[in-house]
């Protein structure tokens, strides 16, 4: 098969402590590739500066200083992961084959890229790098992203189990993504939606060879009610649903209380208060879920830029 023109999109927020052995990893791992004809010379990585505020943004120029495999894009400030990701891949639609896209801290197994190139050049335009176990994640996290994803696959989101942002998008994949708009990113639930023929790699992810996450549970638990909100309609039809529910349930029992309680007055005022306290709750809760929604409407009709880039190397 004839080689491939494939670009590695890595976006950085914060990461001196790992770039240089990010660097050697992705060096070693190219001129393999290129060895033996999977890649043309020509083949890049390309890291993505999301506003860091350590010399991340310096050591990525002295790379490209360095060596020609090396490619850098700062973007003019942080604009969150998925953003930064995004602003990777289609800065680079129009120059490769193929784009993979890692995150800086290589927990995602690289040798498994050729692999997924392999599969593009069979003709699959997404290749999904999934996670065998989570074996190196804590009980918590582990337990929590597994719920995450059934979370997800039960509200009627399209997700890939154990997939996280390691795939693999050839040149027309790419062209369609951008035809997604929406600035209330979610790409593990965008890209499914693209079609075309997709296959799966399997490895085993490793812990962060240094550094800290970047993923903090409080960032985790925004991420995945922001993947929920932008992809199903269903927690207003919850909301829906547990107000016809409460409706009913409250009805039943004020008859049966006004019945059993007729000569007991104080204890029919509790019994109402507590009511009220509850419905409160329950009515402040439906107006948040329906507040995340209109939020999310509020943020897509400005149609303000997703990123701006302020330097290309």
């Amino acid at each position: 098969m004839n080689s491939v023109k494939a670009y590695v999109v890595i976006p950085c927020y914060n990461e001196e402590e790992v770039l240089s052995e990010t660097s050697s990893r992705m060096k070693t791992l190219f001129d393999d590739m290129k060895k033996n004809g999977l890649i043309t010379d020509d083949s890049k990585v390309i890291m993505v500066d999301d506003g860091s505020r350590d010399k991340t943004w310096s050591i990525i120029s002295e790379l490209c200083d360095k060596d020609k495999l090396f490619g850098g894009i700062k973007l003019a400030k942080n604009a969150g992961h998925q953003n930064a990701l995004l602003a990777g891949l289609m800065t680079v639609k129009d120059e490769c084959d193929c784009a993979i896209s890692i995150d800086a801290d290589l927990q995602d197994d690289i040798n498994v890229i050729p692999d997924m190139i392999r599969k593009y050049q069979a003709g699959c335009e997404v290749v999904y790098g999934v996670r065998n176990k989570r074996e190196t994640d804590t009980f918590f996290k582990r337990t929590t992203a597994v719920g995450f994803y059934k979370l997800m696959q039960g509200m009627g989101v399209d997700i890939v189990f154990n997939h996280a942002d390691y795939r693999l998008m050839g040149s027309r994949a790419l062209s369609e993504l951008e035809k997604f708009e929406e600035v209330n990113l979610f790409l593990r639930g965008i890209v499914p939606l693209i079609g075309y023929k997709t296959d799966c790699v399997y490895y085993d992810r490793s812990e962060r060879f240094a550094g800290e996450s970047k993923y903090p549970l409080k960032k985790m638990l925004s991420f995945a009610f922001d993947g929920i909100t932008s992809f199903s309609v269903k927690p207003i039809k919850l909301v829906w649903t547990l107000g016809i529910l409460i409706t009913v349930i409250s009805a039943i029992i004020g008859v049966y209380d006004i019945c059993e309680n007729i000569w007991k007055f104080s204890s029919l005022v509790n019994s109402a208060v507590i009511s009220v306290w509850f419905l409160g709750g329950v009515q402040l809760i439906s107006v948040g879920v329906i507040g995340e929604y209109i939020g999310k409407i509020y943020r897509e009709v400005k149609r303000r830029p997703r990123f701006i880039i302020e330097t290309r190397r």
